[in-house]
């Protein structure tokens, strides 16, 4: 499985963007996906996830009611609608993976970077 991040950039406070996550795989609806971010010198912290199907999403508290993920299976990618984006936002943004749903991501993508100014 390959997966490639893209969409990433440089944006002022408030606006949005929409990172995207391509899958090279066929099964790609058999997969959980997730997206994580990477600040400079932090560690890594997820941001959110979606089931296989779609149904069933998870927040990080500090992105909940901004970020929206989402999936077409059809196009195997997945999204991270970015809205409202605040300077502390800045990371690089992974998307990863998780074959069995238990939150062991399986695969990561490369990563992007979203700069937020303030």
């Amino acid at each position: 499985v390959q997966l490639q991040a893209s969409g990433g950039g440089l944006v002022q406070t408030g606006d949005s963007l929409r990172l995207s996550c391509a899958a090279s795989v066929r099964t790609f609806s058999h997969y959980y996906m997730g997206w994580f971010r990477q600040a400079p010198g932090k560690e890594r912290e997820f941001v959110a996830a979606i089931s296989w199907g779609g149904i069933s999403t998870s927040y990080a508290d500090s992105v909940k009611g901004r970020f929206t993920i989402s999936r077409d299976n059809a196009k195997n990618t997945a999204y991270l609608q970015m809205n409202s984006l605040k300077p502390e936002d800045t990371a690089v943004y992974y998307c990863a993976a998780d074959r069995e749903g238990d939150s062991q991501y399986d695969y990561w993508g490369q990563g992007t970077l979203v700069t937020v100014s303030s």
